[in-house]
C-alpha cells in the first residue's frame, strides 16, 4: 500500500449527499478482483450517457478539474453496498482523500485499508472547502502528520483520527504488511515451536 503523508492538488466539489457504492462504481465494473483499470467506472452514470457520451457538466469531466486529487463530497458518503471496488476506483481514477462531514461505516474502513484517506470535518468547514473548490484551478493540502486541511485561501481545519490508523496510512500499511512488520517474531515462535512440540510439526 502506497504512504500517505501529505497530499497537494485541485479538489473537486461534489455537493451531493449519499452517494452509495453502486454510484462510485456501478455493479457491471465488479467482475474483477484486479484495483487497475477500474477508474473508468468511477461514477459511471454520473459522467456518462446512455450512448457512452461524456456529460460534460459533471465536475469530473470538466477540463478545470482534470488531475484531481480530492474530493470534497456531501454527507453520508460511501453508503450502500461494502464493495471494496468503490475505494480501488476512486485510487485509480487519481483521488488519494474524500472530504465529508460522514461517511458510511464499512467504506470508511475500507478506504484506510487501501490506502484512501477518509477526513470528516464540520458542516460549515465543509461548505468552506466546497466553495473554494467550485471553479478549478486550485491546490488544497491534506497533511495526515498534522492532521490539517489547508485551503487555497489558506483556511486550515484540523481534523480527528484514529492514532493507529494514522500510524498504518503514514507507514502504507494494509493487513499483510502490518503482520510482515512482526516477521521476525513469528519465524522465533515458529522455530521454538519447532524444537519444542515436534511431533505437531510430523
Amino acid at each position: 500500500m502506497e504512504k500517505f503523508d501529505r497530499l497537494d492538488g485541485p479538489a473537486a466539489p461534489l455537493a451531493m449527499a449519499n452517494i452509495d457504492t453502486d454510484q462510485i462504481i456501478p455493479k457491471q465494473f465488479l467482475k474483477t478482483v484486479e484495483r487497475e483499470g477500474l477508474g473508468k467506472g468511477l461514477f459511471y452514470d454520473f459522467r456518462f450517457d446512455m450512448e457512452g457520451v461524456l456529460k460534460p457538466e459533471f465536475v469530473l469531466n470538466q477540463p478545470a478539474y482534470k488531475g484531481v486529487k480530492m474530493l470534497v463530497a456531501g454527507d453520508n458518503f460511501g453508503c450502500g453496498s461494502s464493495r471494496e471496488h468503490a475505494p480501488w476506483a476512486l485510487m485509480d481514477f487519481g483521488i488519494r482523500c474524500v472530504i465529508s462531514t460522514s461517511f458510511a461505516d464499512i467504506f470508511y474502513n475500507n478506504c484506510f485499508s487501501n490506502g484512501l484517506l477518509p477526513v470528516v470535518l464540520k458542516l460549515d468547514q465543509v461548505q468552506a472547502l466546497m466553495a473554494e473548490a467550485k471553479g478549478g484551478n486550485h491546490v488544497f493540502s491534506v497533511a495526515l502528520e498534522a492532521q490539517t486541511v489547508v485551503s487555497p485561501s489558506g483556511q486550515s481545519f484540523h481534523f480527528d483520527i484514529d492514532p493507529g490508523r494514522k500510524e498504518k496510512m503514514l507507514k502504507g500499511l494494509d493487513a499483510i504488511g502490518e503482520t510482515l512488520e512482526h516477521a521476525s517474531a513469528i519465524d522465533r515462535f515458529e522455530e521454538k515451536r519447532r524444537l519444542t512440540r515436534a511431533w505437531a510439526a510430523a
